[in-house]
């Protein structure tokens, strides 16, 4: 009897430990239209491509840089004014509650480099309330960002045409220390938020 209920509680341990584990996400996953079509069939292994792109003070960030860390991403652009003030918001939100934990950071990307130059992202920075040990964010060169958004974090919807033009959507992406997503949630949605904060912490503990 006693090896019995042994066997049900450590069953139980592991079908609650279960429930605490957050999905890894594959492209064939995904929404097909965040997706590109190189990718689509990919139902392992999907990783965060390496980067290089320059942030709101003018230095290179590269996936170096987020080595060994947890980081939420989305993509974004400092001239709209519909989803994407909500959006930043909620991320300075998170900024607040990740402030005092090294291993967690952002990574916003701009969707319009040609508009958000340096200067562009420093003011925004500023005006967002943007500490910069925390959060990046990024322009570049625009394929390059089309293509981390479309084949990395299957985060955009594309116009369809020859520009690299993308539809940005209000997705963040939750991204673990493998650098693999773990979560999509709705930026501009105060209850996804606190889901996003939640799977930090699961993906913390995960970690420990």
């Amino acid at each position: 009897m006693t090896c019995l209920s042994t066997i049900i509680v450590t069953a139980f341990y592991f079908a609650l430990k279960k429930e605490n584990v957050l999905p890894i996400y594959q492209p064939a996953n995904v929404n097909v239209e965040l997706v590109d079509n190189s990718i689509q069939h990919v139902t392992k292994y999907h990783k965060i491509n390496d980067f290089s792109l320059v942030n709101q003070n003018g230095k290179t960030v590269t996936q170096q840089d987020y080595a060994g860390k947890i980081y939420v991403a989305d993509f974004f652009f400092t001239t709209c004014q519909t989803i994407c003030p909500i959006m930043t918001k909620n991320m300075a939100a998170i900024q607040k509650e990740i402030l005092d934990n090294d291993d967690i950071m952002l990574l916003s990307h701009s969707v319009t480099p040609e508009i958000d130059t340096v200067a562009q992202l420093k003011r925004y920075a500023i005006e967002k309330g943007v500490i910069d040990s925390k959060w990046n964010l990024v322009t570049g060169d625009k394929k390059q960002i089309y293509d981390l958004a479309r084949k990395s974090y299957l985060a955009v919807k594309s116009q369809g045409n020859h520009d690299y033009g993308m539809v940005h959507t209000e997705n963040f992406m939750l991204i673990d220390k493998e650098r693999r997503i773990r979560g999509f949630y709705d930026g501009t949605n105060e209850e996804d938020i606190k889901k996003l904060l939640e799977d930090i912490e699961t993906l913390k503990a995960s970690y420990e």
